[in-house]
C-alpha cells in the first residue's frame, strides 16, 4: 500500500492504510486494499521497541529477524481492529498472503547494514531467518520453498473459521476472477484471465471450482546449478493437476513430481512417468508461445508519478 509520489516510511503502511479505510467508509463507498508489509523483507527497520522484545535472545540476526515479523504482526492487526471498529469486520474479505517463500543467505557471512533507494538502511540478507518448513529452496528458487506460500482467508458469516484446505491450489493470478465474482463485477468482454473463480473453494465446497488451469512460472536461473544454491537450477515450472514439471533453462534437463503426494518433492518421477513429462513440456511450450515477445515495459501507473 503506498501513495503517489515520494515513499512513505516504511513503518506507516498501516497508519495510511487505516485512514483509507476510514475516508472509504465515510463516504459510503467500497474499497479495495492491497497493503504488501514491508516485513520480512531485507533491509530489515528495527525499532527499540520492538527489540527489547527479543533482547533474550542469543543470536542477534534472530533477534532482529523475531523484531520486525512482530512488528508486522502488530501492524496487521492494527488495520483488522480498525476494521471491527468501523463495524465492517462482517462484510470484509481479508486475505493474507505472501509473494514467494522467505529469502536466505547462500552462506554464512558479517551481519551488516543494507540500504534500499525506496526504504533506506537497515539490516541486510544474514539477518533473514525464514524457513520453509523442509520444502526445496529459498526465495527466487522455482521448487516450492519459493513459491509456495502461506494463504489465510478471513470472512466472517461467509468463510467458516479454522477449518485447513490441504488439497486446493489456489495461485495470485485466482485473486482477480475471485474478487470480481465476490463484488459482483463482470470481467470485460473476450477477456480471459490468468487464474480461476477460487470464492466456493474458499467457502468450502467440495464442489467448488477444481482447477483445470496450469500454473506457470520463469525465471532466469543459472544452470549447471551452483554449489551454494543447489535447488535454484530451475527455469520454467508447471503445476497441473496433481504434477508439477521444472526445467533448466534450455529444456535438456527435467524433474517430475507428484506434488500432492509428495510435496518437498523428494522423489523424482520423470523417469516412471514419461508421458507425464511430455504432456506437461508442451503445455510449457505452448504458454511461451503465448507470451508477448517484446514486453514494452511500461507498466506502472501514470499517477504514480504524481506528486501528493
Amino acid at each position: 500500500f503506498n501513495c503517489s509520489g515520494e515513499q512513505m516510511p516504511v513503518h506507516e503502511d498501516a497508519m495510511h492504510t487505516n485512514a483509507f479505510i476510514e475516508k472509504a467508509v465515510a463516504a459510503g463507498k467500497p474499497f479495495l486494499v492491497n497493503l504488501w508489509v514491508h516485513e520480512p523483507h531485507t533491509p530489515f527497520h528495527t525499532v527499540p521497541k520492538y527489540e527489547w522484545r527479543f533482547r533474550e535472545m542469543e543470536s542477534r540476526p534472530d533477534a532482529i529477524y523475531a523484531s520486525v515479523l512482530s512488528h508486522a504482526d502488530d501492524r496487521i492487526g492494527e488495520v483488522l481492529n480498525t476494521l471491527d471498529r468501523l463495524k465492517i469486520t462482517d462484510n470484509t474479505l481479508v486475505i493474507f498472503s505472501s509473494d514467494n517463500g522467505p529469502a536466505r543467505a547462500s552462506m554464512a557471512g558479517e551481519l551488516k547494514l543494507n540500504y534500499d533507494t525506496a526504504t533506506g538502511a537497515g539490516w541486510g540478507i544474514n539477518a533473514a531467518k525464514g524457513i520453509t518448513a523442509g520444502r526445496k529452496g529459498y526465495k527466487a528458487a522455482l521448487f516450492e520453498g519459493g513459491i509456495n506460500v502461506p494463504f489465510i482467508v478471513r470472512w466472517p458469516g461467509k468463510i467458516a473459521a479454522g477449518k485447513i484446505d490441504k488439497a486446493s491450489m489456489i495461485s495470485a493470478v485466482d485473486l482477480l476472477p475471485t474478487f470480481c465474482a465476490v463484488a459482483g463485477v463482470a470481467l470485460p468482454e473476450g477477456y480471459q484471465p490468468d487464474g480461476v473463480n477460487q470464492i466456493e473453494v474458499m467457502q468450502g465446497s467440495k464442489n467448488g471450482s477444481v482447477r483445470t488451469k496450469p500454473l506457470f512460472w520463469k525465471s532466469h536461473s543459472a544452470w549447471p546449478a551452483r554449489k551454494s544454491k543447489p535447488d535454484h537450477w530451475v527455469s520454467f515450472a508447471v503445476v497441473h493437476g496433481q504434477w508439477k514439471l521444472v526445467t533448466n533453462n534450455d529444456g535438456s534437463y527435467k524433474e517430475l513430481y507428484n506434488i500432492v503426494a509428495d510435496p518437498f518433492e523428494k522423489t523424482n518421477l520423470s523417469e516412471t512417468k514419461e508421458e507425464e513429462v511430455v504432456r506437461l513440456t508442451a503445455l510449457i511450450g505452448d504458454w511461451k508461445k503465448s507470451l508477448p515477445a517484446e514486453p514494452s515495459g511500461e507498466v506502472f501507473s501514470e499517477l504514480r508519478q504524481e506528486k501528493k
